[in-house]
Formats: C-alpha cells, structure tokens, sequence
C-alpha cells in the first residue's frame, strides 16, 4: 500500500473512527456513515497530503435482501500522486438520503442526478435534484410509485404500459 492510501485512511480514521477499512488488490475501499461524508470528502480533497480533486463517478450498490440494502460509492481520483480511492456510505431501504457533495466537487450533480434516477436515494442539499434519463413521471401504471430502473426488484422485462416505446418497423411493418 502507497504512503497516499495510508494518509488517506489515516485521514479518515481520524474523522470516522467506526470507518471501515477493506483493500483487495491493493485498492482500498473505505466505508463511512453518511454523516460524515462531507467533512471526509472535503478533507480528502483539500489536503496537500492526499488531494484527491476529482470525483470520477457516483453510483449505488442494491444488495437487495441484505441489510442495509444500498451503498453509494464515490470513486475519488488524485491527479497530484495518480492514486484512486472509493469512498461507500450503506443505506437503509427505508431512508434513502445521503447529503450532496455538489459543494465539494462540481461533477457530483449530474453523478448525483443519475443515481437518483436510477435507484431513488434523494441528495439533499442537491441544487437540482430531478430524474437524468427517465421521464419525471415515470411510475408503476396500477399503484402510482416512481420507478427505478436499477433496482434489483425492477422486472426484467419492464412494466408494460410504463414508457411509451418509438416504432419498431421490424415487428410492426412500416409506418405510412
């Protein structure tokens, strides 16, 4: 392990005691409590020791019927020491909100936007938080809940009804 990882861990173990530290393959993972995740974010970014000054992407795990359910995982890039790190927050089903880090990298709005799309865990704090790719009112036709596409309990052949589809010429001949 480089002496940037154990800044890094060192770093947010000073912030997080309860962090949990797991590295496979000499990547380290580091998972925290979403209480923490801005001070630890902002932390990991701004000190010369570690600078970590791009936020790669954001996205959720749907362990489905572990608990707790999701985990959010940030992937962080240092351009100063040329290291990467991964940052997980768990969250439970039935309270899906974890703070936005828009106010520490730029690039978590759309990342933030996408997730919540795709998995309905809500940023608060979030300057604009509404569906990326699916329709605002994209719902279940017989109960009226939003969808979420990835979630591991979404059908796999979608709901019917849901999302108007554009024409399929091969299946339905040619359109006048």
């Amino acid at each position: 392990m480089t002496n940037l990882l154990e800044t890094a861990i060192k770093i947010v173990q000073e912030l997080n005691p309860n962090a949990k530290i797991i590295e496979h393959r000499n990547q380290i993972s580091i998972t925290i409590s979403r209480e923490m995740l801005i001070e630890t974010a902002r932390k990991l970014k701004e000190s010369e020791e570690t600078s970590f000054d791009t936020l790669i992407d954001i996205t959720a795990i749907d362990w489905y019927k572990e608990t707790p359910r999701f985990e959010l995982v940030y992937f962080l890039w240092s351009n100063k020491y040329k290291s990467r790190l991964r940052l997980k927050v768990p969250l439970e089903e039935k309270d899906l909100k974890c703070p936005s880090i828009v106010q520490v990298w730029e690039s978590a709005n759309w990342y933030e936007r996408e997730t919540y799309d795709m998995y309905g865990i809500k940023f608060e704090g979030h300057p604009n938080l509404r569906r990326f790719y699916m329709p605002e009112d994209f719902t279940d036709p017989e109960s009226g809940e939003a969808l979420y596409p990835l979630r591991k309990d979404f059908p796999l052949m979608g709901i019917p009804g849901s999302l108007p589809l554009p024409p399929y010429p091969e299946r339905d001949g040619e359109l006048s």
